[in-house]
């Protein structure tokens, strides 16, 4: 229970890093200061991450769950796997979605 609290205050202190980041004066005409730039590389670096872990525990789970009621009714695998690769694939699009995000802010610096 404890690893859940961390992690939750954890995604909560990352969620209040990224708006001022974000937000973040610039310091020359035109362009970023130096340290909004580190801030918007810290920013693209933790939520790659954080997609990153989300999908592949998204994952994993639609996997298990899949292959527990496979193996529970063989019957209807044929049923079960359209669906669970339907799911799969959406959750991999929230990942690129995220990268892309990233991208698009690592052209900012």
């Amino acid at each position: 229970m404890a690893k859940k609290t961390a992690i939750g205050l954890l995604l909560i202190l990352i969620l209040l890093v990224v708006p001022a980041a974000i937000a973040a004066e610039t310091g020359e005409a035109g362009g970023s200061s130096s340290e909004a730039k580190g801030f918007i590389a810290i920013a693209c670096g933790l939520g790659i991450a954080v997609a990153a872990f989300g999908g592949a525990i998204a994952q994993g789970r639609a996997a298990a769950a899949a292959i527990e009621g496979i193996a529970r009714n063989p019957g209807a695998a044929s049923k079960v796997f359209t669906p669970m690769i339907l799911g799969l694939a959406l959750i991999e699009s929230l990942v690129i979605y995220a990268l892309v995000v990233s991208l698009i802010l690592v052209g900012k610096v």
